[in-house]
């Protein structure tokens, strides 16, 4: 998937945070809304701005994210 069809960042929109092309949706906003419990249908349809396919960039873009990341051992 190329994300740079569905996401961009410019440094004078939400202070140069990734988001859905065109929109003012983050991709950080989007993570948030998901881990609050939000379903994806609750998400397309309550932004309609918001395809299936952007939606899919968001989990390419943050499963990419952590290709680099290093492991940190979690204590519980």
């Amino acid at each position: 998937m190329d994300l740079s069809e569905y996401l961009e960042r410019d440094v004078s929109t939400l202070a140069g945070a990734t988001r859905i092309r065109g929109t003012r949706l983050s991709v950080d906003f989007l993570l948030s809304l998901l881990e609050a419990g939000w379903s994806e249908e609750r998400l397309l349809a309550e932004y309609p701005q918001l395809s299936e396919s952007a939606l899919r960039a968001v989990f390419a873009f943050a499963r990419r994210s952590l290709e680099t990341e290093q492991l940190i051992p979690i204590s519980s």
